[in-house]
């Protein structure tokens, strides 16, 4: 089939500047692109040409950022290109209109994030463009079980793909091809003969990191050895000091541990900081719809600590990879959990473990693609029955 996977207008594919929609994407095409034809429809960015074509398949770029413009472009492109099947990521209000622009092709949308509810799309609009697609992808079971609470008659098309990871990427600090990186950057930073905590994402108040900063006081009284790692930046790319951004640095000047804050790390170095962790902590206080730092942790041997936040329990076997705070609003609930793993190393070590074998044995990218590949072969069968209905009908 010609397929064409459109992404958001956010952020370019492949993921130069990071993102979990833009990772999912490009972590799936090598394994799609061996069965399909396959364009790929995304933003223009300053490192990237706006056409090419790279092991087989098409990039196209366009303007974005904003939703109108992005739209516009991608209506403009569809009204001299067909494809059988279009795949819509994240953004169902890009729907209607292609459907006008692409009357024929079948489509199918994936949700990575909470943009069916009514303050990002009219309930009409919504549940007209449900009636378009033949499967919606989901992240989290988390993210499809709001969806089908506000639009029941969606509860059919709904279907969970949990992402993936690189597990040749990222891997255990103790893995050999690890052992020096993760020396280098303890030595470095002064992270040696350290238990090292690591945080990693966006530095804003719904991701929540001031909370383990807040469990840190507790816990140093406790245990002496402890160093915290903060990895990201207020937005991809940009390092601009918000409001919220200042906070977390002032309350972490205040701790009596070393800490480290690195700034916004391009996506292919961020490998390197799960290997110098020993511990991965996610402290989201909004209703995630399913962070994929818990792959990465998981890929990189890390026990974890996540909160109770939308689809981020799913990706837990509770004292087998990882524990869940339940109330993430209070930094003593982080400070139990955390406490908890401390006490017993024997522990951490088997949950980090276990992790591992986790996104080996389910996280993978190549589990991806075949489950969108049986979504997409399923949307041609379908299409091809319906097709096959209207011409009988025709003809009786």
């Amino acid at each position: 089939m010609k397929i064409l996977m459109i992404c958001t207008e956010k952020l370019p594919v492949p993921p130069v500047l990071g993102g979990a929609i833009q990772t999912y994407i490009a972590g799936s095409l090598p394994y799609l692109s061996k069965i399909h034809d396959i364009t790929v429809l995304g933003i223009q960015h300053s490192s990237l040409v706006n056409e090419e074509s790279v092991n087989g398949i098409r990039y196209v770029r366009v303007p974005g950022i904003i939703f109108k413009v992005y739209q516009e472009e991608v209506c403009r492109y569809l009204e001299v290109n067909d494809f059988d099947l279009i795949h819509i990521f994240n953004r169902p209000r890009l729907v209607l209109p292609v459907r006008k622009a692409a009357p024929h092709a079948k489509i199918v949308l994936s949700m990575h994030n909470d943009m069916f509810n009514h303050d990002k799309i009219p309930p009409e609009e919504a549940s007209a463009a449900l009636e378009e697609v033949s499967t919606i992808i989901t992240v989290s079971d988390y993210v499809g079980s709001v969806i089908k609470k506000l639009y029941p008659q969606s509860g059919s098309k709904i279907r969970t793909i949990y992402s993936g990871i690189d597990i040749e990427r990222f891997l255990p600090g103790d893995n050999p091809k690890m052992q020096k990186v993760r020396s280098e950057i303890r030595k470095k930073y002064g992270l040696e003969n350290k238990t090292v905590i690591l945080f990693t994402g966006r530095l804003s108040h719904n991701k929540g990191v001031d909370r383990l900063i807040r469990a840190i006081p507790g816990l140093s009284k406790k245990f002496n050895d402890l160093a915290l790692v903060i990895v990201g930046s207020n937005w991809f790319s940009q390092n601009h000091v918000t409001d919220y951004v200042a906070y977390v640095r002032a309350l972490a000047k205040r701790l009596e541990i070393p800490v480290v804050n690195t700034g916004f790390v391009a996506p292919g170095e961020t490998q390197n900081w799960f290997a110098a962790a020993d511990l991965f902590v996610c402290t989201s206080i909004w209703q995630e719809p399913l962070a994929r730092v818990h792959y990465e942790a998981m890929a990189a041997g890390l026990p974890i600590v996540t909160t109770a936040r939308g689809g981020n329990p799913e990706v837990i076997l509770l004292g087998k990879n990882g524990l869940v705070v339940e109330d993430p609003l209070d930094p003593r609930c982080f400070e139990e959990k955390i406490s908890d793993l401390l006490l017993n190393r024997a522990l951490m070590k088997e949950m980090g473990i276990k992790g591992r074998e986790l996104a080996v044995s389910r996280y993978t990218w190549d589990r991806v693609a075949s489950e969108i590949l049986e979504v997409w072969d399923l949307s041609s069968l379908n299409s091809s029955v319906v097709s096959l209905n209207e011409k009988n009908s025709e003809n009786a």
